[in-house]
């Protein structure tokens, strides 16, 4: 709260700070007794008829009564991560992007439309990284458009919480009617602690446990991956579509990928016959300059809390540091507080949040519903 000479809050926000990051106090209408004030910090991202609409970092919009209005200030634009290495949001919103490619993409300007028949929103949802090149209202009606000619719904992806993304973009499309449908994170953190994290302090695995790496999702890996739609095209996505053999990155030929596999049969006592259909535990990783991108750590339900996703990803982030990269990022839903705290324990932290905004009055099948 910004207080004045005299000792008062005073209002220093204007209309001309929408775009900023601000924190503001306003009067509480019917709150509990006692509690006459509440505190919001976010992006400004519109201040239009008497009404201030500020988005907070996890993508919630709060709207403010400008008379109700008892403090504002503009705060830095971004607060410093304690933890983790550096990097941009546009950084990496493109190694996730180059990580998770689909099969058919177009450019509008600095925006991707991306299609991979419905396999996962991901794969299947604009990537507005930049000016579209026209008005906002042309291109989405671009957007659905394109979308539609593919039986696809309209999915635009935004982020929120870090110093360059698009919390006006977000509000945008939440005033035109687009409804935000999945919210998730982009955690980073050091490599070298992740291939240390195996239970085995030297960074092997638990005993009798064998971590297996292939190229290729076979029949077994995919056996354990819960994704609902594994068809040609999800194979294609998963597989990357430029997976490079040797190791080799940085050649032009694209990011390197890896599927770790945890036999059945190696989870423990208990683990079931070698030979089951299903994998104790799976994991992916791509390789791409400096970064390691991990995804589909998913351990049978009855081999829980034994380490082998830790075992899975130490596996993993040794390949990537032999073939060069040094930071790891990947994603997780706000509510798996599991993985929040297996991952934070690897020294992974939130980076930012990321949205899918869906286009208003579509009837098009929404894909297997992956974030």
């Amino acid at each position: 709260m910004e207080i004045s000479a005299a000792g008062r809050p005073e209002i220093r926000i204007t209309t001309a700070d929408v775009g900023k990051r601000v924190s503001v106090r306003s009067l509480i209408e019917h709150g509990p007794p006692g509690e006459r004030f509440t505190d919001v910090v976010g992006v400004l991202t519109s201040w239009d008829s008497g009404v201030l609409r500020i988005t907070r970092k996890n993508g919630e919009s709060v709207l403010v009564r400008e008379s109700a209005l008892v403090a504002g200030k503009v705060v830095p634009s971004a607060p410093a991560r304690r933890r983790g290495p550096a990097a941009s949001y546009e950084e990496l919103a493109r190694a996730a992007a180059r990580a998770w490619q689909p099969v058919e993409s177009e450019r509008l300007g600095d925006w991707e439309l991306r299609a991979a028949a419905g396999f996962t929103r991901r794969a299947n949802s604009v990537l507005p990284l930049g000016d579209p090149g026209v008005p906002l209202d042309e291109a989405l009606t671009t957007v659905c458009r394109w979308y539609a000619d593919r039986g696809l719904p309209a999915y635009v992806q935004t982020a929120t919480g870090a110093e360059g993304t698009q919390e006006a973009l977000g509000a945008e499309l939440e005033r035109r009617g687009w409804v935000r449908e999945v919210t998730a994170q982009l955690w980073v953190g050091a490599l070298a602690p992740v291939a240390d994290a195996g239970p085995d302090p030297s960074g092997g695995e638990p005993a009798g446990v064998d971590v297996l790496l292939s190229r290729e999702a076979d029949e077994a890996w995919l056996a354990r991956y819960q994704r609902r739609g594994v068809s040609e095209v999800a194979l294609k996505v998963l597989g990357g579509g430029t997976a490079v053999s040797g190791g080799e990155t940085g050649s032009g030929k694209g990011p390197s990928v890896w599927f770790a596999t945890v036999p059945a049969g190696h989870g423990g006592p208990e683990g079931g016959a070698p030979g089951d259909a299903a994998p104790a535990a799976i994991g992916r990783c791509v390789v791409d300059g400096r970064w390691a991108g991990f995804a589909a750590v998913e351990v049978d339900p009855a081999l829980r809390r034994r380490g082998l996703a830790s075992a899975v990803m130490a596996a993993l982030a040794r390949q990537a540091l032999d073939e060069g990269a040094s930071a790891a990022w990947l994603q997780v839903e706000d509510d798996n507080t599991a993985a929040h705290t297996l991952y934070g324990g690897m020294g992974f932290a939130a980076h930012h949040a990321y949205h899918h905004y869906r286009a208003p009055r579509s009837s098009a099948p929404a894909g297997d519903g992956a974030p």
